[in-house]
This record gives structure tokens, C-alpha cells and sequence, in this order.
């Protein structure tokens, strides 16, 4: 019987350190954020672009979307839009290189703090006015200044509203380089 509650205590105690490691790792392991915007307006039939702001957490860094080496997984966002709204180009911005104590002489291109990536956006001339929302991810590998983390995927979620084109604007005739002619 003592000898149940000895091992049963000593499980006991082994698990509560592996959930408080895990705890640990939890919270040292980092983590990028999409910030709150405010809805773009687009033009139905035109070119628009939507900008998508993110937040490194303080203490580390990403690589940028064009990393300074070929093994380094770079950031990059995919979007899958709504039907009738085509995303063109995506522009990221361009990273800042930094040296670390992990590889003091070799510069890395990463993101810190805030970054924003810009993309562009056209709703085909058909789409209905409305509301729409893209759905998406941010792929991206963190680091502090000892290691590197696993790469993860930030689910990335936001929305836009379609309106029609302003009416062309009607000349006036009296304005007419041949009026009363």
C-alpha cells in the first residue's frame, strides 16, 4: 500500500513538471498577430489595395519574406478570396538585416514589430456591392536570439466592402471650347 502511494505520488509530481514545462514553452513560444483594420472600400472593376498590418511579439523576429539564405523558410501570407475578387500582387515590405548571437557574423533579413504587407485586390466589374471576407494564413519561423522555432501558420482573416464606381462626371456644355459657335 505505501508502496502504491509513493509511485502514485511520484507520477504525480513527474506530471505536474511536464505540464509546467509545457506551460513554459507555451508562453516563451511566439507568436505573430494580425492587427485590427478598419474594412477597405473597393472599387468594383478596379485595382485596390488592402493593407494587412502585423506584430511581431517583442523578443524575437521572422525571417522576411526574402530571407538571406536559401534554407531559412521565408514569410509568406496565401489567401484564398471570395468568389468574383482577384488578388494580385502581394508586397512585402523589405526586411531589416540583423546579426545574432547564434551566428554573430552572418546578417539575417527579418521582420520585428510591425510589419505590413500590401495587397492588391480587384473585384470584377460583375460582383455584387457588399460586404466579403478573405480567409488565409501567414506562414512564418520565428527565432529569438538563442534558437529557432518551429514554422507556423497564423490563420489570417479580414474584410472588405465592394462598392460601384462613381457615374463618370458630365461635362457641362457652356464649358465646351465650341459653345456658341
Amino acid at each position: 500500500m505505501v508502496k502504491r502511494v509513493v509511485i502514485s505520488l511520484g507520477l504525480l509530481v513527474a506530471l505536474a513538471l511536464e505540464l509546467r514545462a509545457q506551460e513554459s514553452f507555451a508562453k516563451k513560444s511566439p507568436s505573430v498577430t494580425l492587427l485590427p483594420a478598419p474594412t477597405a472600400q473597393l472599387t468594383r472593376g478596379k485595382v485596390n489595395n488592402v493593407q494587412l498590418t502585423f506584430s511581431v511579439e517583442p523578443g524575437f523576429h521572422i525571417n522576411s519574406n526574402q530571407p538571406s539564405a536559401e534554407y531559412l523558410i521565408p514569410t509568406t501570407l496565401k489567401l484564398d478570396p471570395p468568389t468574383d475578387l482577384m488578388v494580385g500582387k502581394i508586397t512585402y515590405p523589405p526586411g531589416e538585416d540583423r546579426s545574432f548571437a547564434f551566428s554573430p557574423t552572418d546578417k539575417l533579413n527579418v521582420y520585428s514589430g510591425r510589419f505590413t504587407v500590401l495587397v492588391r485586390v480587384r473585384p470584377l466589374a460583375s460582383v455584387l456591392a457588399g460586404e466579403y471576407e478573405f480567409h488565409g494564413s501567414l506562414r512564418y519561423q520565428a527565432c529569438d536570439n538563442a534558437a529557432c522555432f518551429p514554422p507556423k501558420n497564423l490563420a489570417v482573416r479580414f474584410a472588405v466592402k465592394v462598392v460601384k464606381p462613381r457615374p463618370p462626371r458630365k461635362k457641362n456644355p457652356a464649358q465646351s471650347p465650341h459653345a456658341g459657335n
